[in-house]
């Protein structure tokens, strides 16, 4: 007990260590030209207060001139210039020495501020309490690329004021990133949860074309949560170590599911649209010999060419942001829709392993890497040194909404993974399909939709307070979990909630049930094409005997729900066709009909 004690205040103690470890800000060098000519430009610095503040304000910020030094490290007097740095700002290069070592000498020699170049990532110029204390001139860290461009935007003359202005503690771009995720869980939620329960009460409904089919929803086993998460975290490490192969992969593999996604979303508007219904002409061509409407065609065409436009120009910062949301967003609402949780045990396995999976690699991997980094947000953000500067698409962004200049230090969008939007959504998909099994108006779906925005919110709170990417899931996890437990608790349903067999026996006939299967006639389109007519509903689905009425389902059928229903060709004893056939009433003519299911 003392051993795991012991463990768990040293695991505390790093993690202290890790969020205090940031001694770091951001500021801005405003650069003009001595002979006048381009207009000034800020360029992002990173600089550590303990050594100097900087003013906020850039009117209360001296000009100095910027003196090019980068060519010398600056670790002993003789890389010192013969006059001195007197009331000037020496630019130099990072290496051999520490930064108390390069700043020293520059104060010595005059210098009212020290700008040090580096040609890797920008990591905070540190020190220890009693350096600190001995310097009184700021120092930061410059980028080699934003010195190369300041010489050759404004020439080797050139002035310079340091200054750190403030930045609001949230970009409203939060508010936008909030709208969306609680937006997608929420209709994500109720669609799949709608879908479900329909398919439950509906054994016989029309059809409008044979390729007309409902995806199939996947009910999620312990083993495959098991195999997921191993796959996730492989899929982490690999992207890691081979960032520039696999990124274009990953590009590839998003630009085909969002398609996916936005024709699936897309597809139930389109179907009831009263044009384009003609068929294509019988053909042998793969999936084309099924027939499709020419409608359907056209919306598949529309998707892939919005998802092809945005892997042409994803890069472009101004607008691609937009498609890239709309396609994830249309993403996430096709997997909450395909994607099922048959219990509460299968969701707090899946979302407690996850949480577990979210820490561990944005708050343990830092002390696991030699950069120091999380795995995690590297790989989100995109590595530092990556020859290729892609971004992996799987996340909502939205850009930077403030006017501060420290927009273009930090990164210019805020971003929401995939994976902060699916797992809870999941969970909030199960509360609406154990609503309409219990017939509680909704409560464990606004219950845990509710959760998920206020686990939101405290995320963005945890960012603003620690100023460094946050695991989501860390927030949501608890949030949504905990609500969804303590609403059980309350309904004394924990034991139906935890097991999912929340079925009614009795289910409320509905207007599907209570009609006959012969009465659902589908609309009938006098201008439709010829290529459109279709066998009529009264050859296709025989009327069912007055003594057999389509009673509500069992629970046996109900478990059985999740897999699409056919029909054989030949009736089996006992099926009202047959029936009707041994008591002289004729049986259907022409072939037997595949059912398909609502979107």
């Amino acid at each position: 007990m003392a051993v795991a004690a012991a463990a768990l205040a040293r695991l505390w103690a790093a993690l202290f260590f890790l969020v205090a470890q940031v001694a770091c800000e951001y500021g801005m060098v405003h650069v003009v030209s001595e002979s006048g000519g381009p207009r000034g430009r800020d360029y992002c610095v990173l600089y550590n207060p303990q050594w100097a503040h900087l003013p906020h304000d850039l009117g209360k910020a001296p000009l100095l001139q910027l003196q090019d030094w980068s060519a010398s490290v600056l670790c002993s007097p003789a890389d010192l210039p013969t006059g001195g740095f007197s009331n000037q700002i020496p630019l130099v290069a990072r290496g051999n020495c520490t930064f108390y070592e390069k700043v020293r000498l520059a104060q010595g020699s005059g210098a009212r501020g020290l700008l040090i170049v580096s040609r890797e990532k920008l990591v905070p110029p540190g020190g220890n309490k009693t350096q600190y204390e001995e310097i009184g001139i700021p120092v930061a860290l410059l980028s080699h690329r934003d010195t190369l461009d300041i010489f050759k935007s404004f020439g080797r003359a050139v002035k310079a004021a340091l200054y750190a202005p403030n930045e609001p503690v949230l970009d409203y771009n939060m508010v936008i990133i909030f709208i969306m995720a609680v937006g997608t869980v929420a209709i994500g939620g109720y669609w799949a949860g709608s879908r479900d329960v329909r398919k439950r009460y509906m054994k016989h409904k029309r059809d409008d074309g044979l390729e007309k089919q409902e995806d199939e929803a996947v009910d999620v086993t312990p083993v495959m949560i098991c195999v997921f998460v191993v796959m996730c975290c492989s899929m982490l490490v690999l992207l890691y170590c081979f960032y520039d192969r696999l990124v274009y992969a990953v590009i590839m593999v998003f630009c085909l599911a969002s398609s996916t996604g936005l024709y699936s979303c897309l597809a139930p508007a389109v179907r009831r649209l009263p044009f384009g219904r003609c068929r294509v002409p019988n053909n042998s061509l793969p999936y084309f010999h099924k027939r499709p409407q020419v409608r359907m065609l056209l919306l598949a065409l529309a998707c892939v060419t919005v998802s092809v436009v945005w892997g042409v120009f994803r890069n472009e910062d101004q607008w691609a942001w937009v498609l890239q949301d709309a396609l994830g967003i249309a993403f996430c609402l096709y997997m909450l829709k395909t994607i099922r949780l048959p219990t509460f045990k299968a969701c707090t396995l899946l979302l407690l392993v996850l949480f577990t999976y979210d820490v561990f690699f944005v708050f343990i991997t830092p002390f696991l890497t030699k950069s120091g980094n999380s795995i995690m947000v590297e790989v989100a953000t995109g590595p530092s040194d990556s020859a290729t500067h892609e971004k992996l698409p799987m996340v909502l962004k939205v850009p930077r909404l403030n006017a501060s200049p420290l927009a273009l230090c930090d990164r210019p969008f805020s971003l929401l993974g995939f994976g902060d939007i699916l797992v809870p959504g999941l969970l909030v998909a199960y509360c609406h399909r154990f609503d309409s099994q219990v017939q509680s108006s909704r409560t464990y779906f606004v219950a845990c939709t509710v959760a998920y925005g206020i686990g939101l919110l405290v995320t963005f709170v945890a960012l603003a307070l620690m100023q460094r990417g946050q695991p989501a899931l860390l927030y949501l996890v608890p949030c949504t979990l905990v609500t969804s437990c303590s609403v059980a608790l309350w309904r004394r349903e924990l034991a139906m909630f935890w097991t999912g067999s929340g079925f009614v026996k009795d289910l409320p006939q509905t207007p599907w049930d209570a009609a006959p299967v012969d009465g659902l006639q589908p609309p009938k389109d006098p201008s439709a094409p010829p290529c459109q007519q279709l066998p009529s509903e009264d050859a296709v689905n025989p009327a069912l005997p007055e003594e057999q009425p389509p009673g509500p389902p069992t629970p046996q059928e109900l478990g059985a729900a999740a897999s699409p229903v056919t029909q054989e060709p030949t009736s089996p004893a006992g099926s009202p066709q047959h029936m009707a056939q041994e008591q002289g009433q004729p049986g259907p003519v022409g072939p037997t009909a595949q059912p398909s299911t609502l979107d």
